[in-house]
């Protein structure tokens, strides 16, 4: 297929890919069931081979797939002269063997499977919604390797394709109520690392250094940097410590999730951790990590929610919402950066990360539409 030289109505638009739902799906199918967990580069370059091949089938022309350290992205542009990115990413956080458990299924209205939500099936509505438009030759599309990792191979190329486009619309999955993002927190991760000395728990425990213990304290320290009545929230979500029951511990870990809405939060937070100090002697503690997303401000979404707002109408859309949510993207990036930024565009579910996800698979045409008249609308101005 080619892009279509005419100008279809919104209400063509929305029509035209309302009837192509049943092709979407099964590319859908196809896409989830190629499994691609982040740092996978074998997966993930199945994954890259196929998305490009869908791209070439449905836009009729090839994108470029470009090799990092963390597996392939891809990355499709209309002509040398575009205004609008947009930007998803094709890795998950299903480990290897989870289609062979569960992979794609339908029923009825609902379709699931590993990855179908987040965001595999708005990948391909945004694919299907730029080849009802010519306008589509004025758009590109970024598909990266490691947004379920932190983006730390593709930030800067989804920045360099922000600035050269000026506008990007963010395809990760609708907020409740299949409402767009508008804001979001930033976001990042932190290890701490305790070391001790291990030694006989039931002959000499005097002699080690209880790595488990220090653990126990240093929780109660990180926890505490939290500051929730500005929305920065400091959660302990992975520990370990010991290796056996009649050793005293000699390492213990603590991982931290941390989400910020004030930009100034991002120095306190680090300040902070860098700054915690054992409280059992002898025990020694590193710590590594950062907040690696900035948050996303409403002010970013600003002019392109008031344009998504202006064309749904056109294709049905009667109850468009925009919500700020807590979860991070690489719309953080862009972003902080000052290019207008909208989030959320992709399929319409829930379930993200969970055994649960799904999507709606009525709503399909009607999010490639959206996807389409807002692109069309950001090229002719």
């Amino acid at each position: 297929m080619s892009l279509p030289t005419g100008t279809p109505t919104p209400e063509e638009l929305r029509a035209n890919l309302d009837a192509r739902t049943a092709q979407m799906l099964e590319h859908v199918k196809q896409f989830v069931n190629i499994e691609s967990p982040s740092n996978e580069p074998e997966h993930l370059q199945r994954s890259a081979e196929f998305l490009a091949k869908v791209m070439t089938e449905v836009l009729g022309k090839a994108p470029e797939i470009i090799a990092s350290d963390k597996g392939p992205h891809v990355h499709w542009k209309g002509s040398d002269d575009t205004k609008v990115l947009i930007v998803g990413h094709h890795d998950t956080v299903f480990p290897k063997g989870t289609v062979a458990k569960r992979g794609f299924s339908i029923d009825g209205d609902i379709a699931r499977g590993p990855g179908i939500f987040d965001m595999k099936a708005g990948i391909i509505q945004a694919i299907y919604g730029l080849s009802e438009i010519r306008e589509a030759s004025h758009a590109e599309i970024l598909i990266t390797s490691d947004e379920e990792i932190g983006s730390y191979a593709s930030r800067a190329l989804i920045e360099e394709r922000a600035k050269a486009t000026g506008n990007v619309l963010v395809f990760e999955p609708s907020g409740n109520g299949d409402a767009l993002k508008i804001a979001r927190k930033g976001v990042g991760t932190f290890r701490v690392d305790i070391a001790g000395r291990a030694s006989h728990a039931g002959l000499e425990p005097e002699k080690g250094i209880n790595a488990l213990i220090e653990l126990a304290a240093q929780v109660q320290k990180i926890v505490a940097i939290a500051q929730p009545e500005i929305g920065t929230t400091v959660t302990p979500t992975i520990a370990t410590a010991g290796t056996t029951e009649n050793v005293v511990p000699a390492a213990a870990q603590i991982t931290v999730d941390v989400r910020v809405n004030v930009v100034s939060e991002k120095a306190r937070v680090e300040y902070a951790f860098g700054a915690l100090q054992p409280t059992v002697a002898g025990a020694t503690i590193s710590v590594s990590g950062s907040i690696n997303r900035p948050p996303m401000h409403e002010s970013a979404s600003t002019t392109l929610y008031a344009v998504a707002q202006s064309v749904a109408q056109g294709i049905g859309i009667t109850d468009l919402q925009g919500i700020a949510v807590g979860g991070g993207s690489d719309g953080n990036f862009t972003a902080a950066i000052g290019v207008p930024t909208l989030d959320g565009l992709g399929a319409c579910g829930g379930g993200a990360h969970a055994d649960s996800e799904y999507i709606k698979v009525s709503k399909m045409g009607e999010r490639a539409a959206l996807a389409a008249a807002i692109t069309r609308a950001l090229v002719t101005g």
